[in-house]
């Protein structure tokens, strides 16, 4: 017994040794093992542990690569033999990954469930809307004590017949949407012995009228543009005016009655009598029951007006400023075409629309006209003048 211990302490001692000097004297590049490590800290260790690490230090005829595999083996338990609460550690990183990762896969097979009861659900709610569909839009229609009224799809199968119906009705909606509500927007024009007047004119009510403003005072209101009054008052004579917008009536009839309490405006046309084309709601003058010869839209919004350029009048947008005088303007080019006995009004407006502020156009051509009116008065009380008079000298040596 004693020989067996004496065998093993030496047998110990010899490993301890070998051990210390290969880990203190080889590079950290050839085996993977970069450890220095208390001679006091090995005194504990058996000697199969430490034969175990020699075979896999030492091992002869071993590649460089399998040297760097069987160290990365042997440094963490290497590693945890020495610092046993490192393993404790690494035992509760892995359990802590186990866990995240069995969270992760359970929360992705709860998402993908719930995401076919979804599109379950979606299908579900599809079908069952273009059923009810078909059933409440392809009836036939009933008399007031419940028969059946037949119709051109009578005599097609049931399917084909409800399927039909829907198709028409689908369509009848589309049409009062994208359609104006009647085909002549306005009545005939009057008869003698009543007055029609010659022409009509069509105006855009917010922001050529009225601009709508917003204070914390009052809130939102409409406001009158300056003139209006006497530009209304003054064009009411020679032109039928017709407010054209695409706003709600519910929103315009209340504000026309407060604008013109004296009726200068005689019609009133609002959103369903326009025409939805590419996203705006357009005004068709061919629905307006009028010669085209005879009728200037004003607007500032070009796409309300795209289908007849022609007969549109496009000025600058009233913003709500107090000191603006547009309607003057405006009002002096629409007396004197109807002074002037326009034959076609189309004509005007091709030449004003190739400016980019017509009614800017106008005054400036006004004005050129009232120097060559002034020019021709001057010309012809000098012509009418004795030659005595006109070729008198002067004290200061001129002609008068």
């Amino acid at each position: 017994m004693v020989i067996t211990r004496n065998l093993c302490n030496l047998l110990r001692s010899r490993e301890f040794c070998y051990f210390r000097s290969y880990i203190f004297n080889t590079r950290a590049g050839s085996n993977g093992l970069n450890y220095r490590l208390k001679q006091s800290s090995l005194h504990s260790w058996s000697g199969s542990q430490i034969l175990q690490i020699r075979s896999v230090t030492s091992g002869k005829g071993v590649t460089e690569q399998q040297h760097q595999q069987q160290a990365g083996v042997a440094a963490p338990q290497l590693l945890t033999k020495l610092f046993p609460q490192t393993a404790v550690d690494n035992a509760e990183d892995e359990a802590r990954k186990k866990k995240e990762e069995e969270d992760e896969k359970k929360e992705k097979e709860s998402s993908w469930k719930r995401m076919k009861f979804g599109f379950v659900f979606f299908g579900f709610s599809v079908s069952a809307f273009c059923v009810y569909s078909v059933w409440i839009f392809g009836a036939p229609d009933r008399d007031a004590e419940g028969n059946l009224i037949e119709d051109e799809f009578t005599g097609l199968p049931t399917f084909q017949q409800y399927i039909k119906r829907m198709w028409k009705s689908m369509t009848y909606y589309q049409k009062m949407i994208q359609e104006p509500s009647r085909e002549k927007l306005l009545p005939d024009p009057l008869k003698y012995p009543y007055a029609q007047p010659p022409y009509t004119l069509v105006l855009e009510m917010k922001d050529v009228l009225v601009h709508p403003d917003w204070t914390y005072q009052t809130g939102w209101r409409f406001k009158k543009r300056p003139g209006v009054d006497k530009f209304l008052e003054t064009l009411a004579a020679n032109f039928e005016i017709v407010v054209f917008t695409a706003d709600q009536g519910m929103t315009v009839f209340p504000i026309l009655d407060a604008l013109d309490p004296r009726g200068y405006i005689m019609y009133r046309l609002v959103r369903d009598a326009t025409h939805f084309v590419d996203g705006h709601h357009v005004k068709n003058l061919d629905n307006l029951n009028r010669d085209l010869n005879k009728v200037i839209v004003v607007d500032w919004d070009p796409n309300s007006t795209k289908l007849h350029p022609e007969n549109t009048l496009n000025i600058p947008r009233w913003t709500g400023n107090d000191d603006d005088s547009g309607l003057f303007d405006l009002m002096a080019l629409l007396v004197t075409i109807a002074t002037t006995e326009v034959e076609d009004v189309r004509e005007v407006m091709t030449y004003y629309k190739s400016f980019d502020n017509p009614l800017a156009k106008f005054r400036e051509n006004q004005r050129l006209l009232a120097e060559q009116l002034a020019e021709q008065a001057r010309e012809e009380k000098q012509r009418n003048l004795p030659a005595v008079q006109r070729w008198r000298p002067s004290f200061l040596g001129g002609a008068r």
